[in-house]
């Protein structure tokens, strides 16, 4: 979901941007190190701790044997993202390691990670040091108590608006619809008025934000389908992706206009 995350935490570790990490939800999980291993966890702030100690996030950090790493709760965002040294093993499919829990591929036999598994590196750990960080300049914004301000430029359908609804559209709040997954999150706000009659299906991408008949938005998120037949009055900067990545059902956004 959180896209510039997982390459942050895979580039402090010395991996390829795209190497196999582990995105964490919400928190909870609890790992042991089988044997000394490089380290960076990205993302949301779930609360991470190595034997009970607190240890600071965008940095590569290493793990002896035996050390217990945990997280605790959601503090700020809600996806943490956890990289070894040398990319984690698992299944390709469709040229990824990504788990994809609708279909049952790719990842550990298509599903979420369980109690007792042991996860492998996909390959020999690259020389990396030991304490390299992403300064806190160049980490993105995240949600704050579940609110999101994400920045949007019209989208080729925008003129389905009515004038009243677009400007609707920026200025209210919407809240994310427990009904919302990783395909898409339906919003939930003062209806918008969308006229027009129905378009031949064309491309759709991650960032998107389609308004059905029922007038409530959906943005389109990370496993967006290839095409859709709604308007597409906006598009989330690619630069607030990572922020709209962070939420989860019952947070709230606010789309601001971006030239």
């Amino acid at each position: 979901m959180d896209r510039f995350a997982l390459m942050a935490a895979n580039r402090l570790v010395g991996n390829d941007f795209g190497a196999t990490c582990l995105e964490v939800l919400v928190g909870g999980m609890v790992l042991s190190a089988e044997m000394d291993c490089l380290i960076a966890i990205a993302g949301g702030d779930l609360d991470p701790r190595v034997n009970g100690e607190e240890v600071p996030g965008w940095t590569g950090m290493l793990l002896t044997a035996g050390d217990r790493l945990q997280f605790g709760t959601r503090r700020t965002g809600a996806r943490a993202y956890l990289a070894v040294s040398g990319g984690l093993a698992g299944a390709r499919w469709l040229g990824s390691c990504s788990t994809n829990l609708l279909v049952g591929r790719g990842g550990i036999g298509g599903r979420a990670i369980q109690r007792a598994d042991e996860l492998a590196l996909a390959g020999p750990p690259p020389k990396a040091v030991v304490g390299r960080h992403l300064p806190m300049a160049a980490r993105p914004t995240y949600p704050d108590r579940g609110l999101a301000e994400l920045a949007a430029v019209l989208g080729p359908q925008s003129s389905r608006l009515t004038p009243a609804s677009l400007h609707l559209f920026f200025q209210q709040e919407y809240e994310v619809h427990r009904e919302s997954d990783r395909m898409g999150y339906r919003l939930v706000g003062e209806s918008l008025d969308v006229r027009g009659p129905e378009l031949v299906s064309f491309g759709v991408a991650y960032g998107c934000v389609q308004v059905p008949g029922s007038g409530q938005p959906i943005l389109l998120m990370a496993d967006v389908q290839t095409t859709g037949g709604y308007p597409v009055v906006a598009g989330v900067v690619r630069a607030d992706l990572p922020a709209a990545a962070q939420l989860l059902p019952g947070d709230r956004l606010t789309f601001r206009q971006s030239d």
